[in-house]
């Protein structure tokens, strides 16, 4: 049974993946398909190391694995579930924003 703590470490872990632009573009990517680091970095247009930081993040909250492929390491996923959360939340943001009823929205960022 899930505890509140451990609810809370999750959806946090989750907050932290997703505070950093390259980890969503990182997590999206991964959503279409698994990819090599390599292709990965190429396809998002950033430095390798700089993406080995990011992976590093995201296996760190446990939200993808790097699975051996071979000589190389292709990374994924680590649920399929993860995959619809994002379309979700993203989908659930967007209706959101769309929905704004407050009048002060524009003027003072505050919805």
């Amino acid at each position: 049974m899930l505890t509140i703590a451990s609810d809370i470490d999750a959806l946090a872990r989750f907050g932290r993946a997703l505070a950093d632009p390259i980890r969503c573009r990182v997590l999206l990517a991964l959503r279409e398909a698994p990819a090599h680091p390599a292709d990965l970095a190429d396809r998002l247009e950033i430095s390798r190391t700089r993406l080995s930081n990011h992976l590093a993040c995201l296996r760190d909250c446990g939200l993808v694995v790097a699975v051996p492929d071979g000589r190389r390491t292709r990374y994924e996923l680590a649920d399929p579930r993860l995959g619809h959360a994002l379309d979700d939340l993203r989908g659930a943001v967007l209706a959101v924003e769309a929905d704004r009823t407050c009048q002060e929205a524009d003027e003072k960022g505050c919805c």
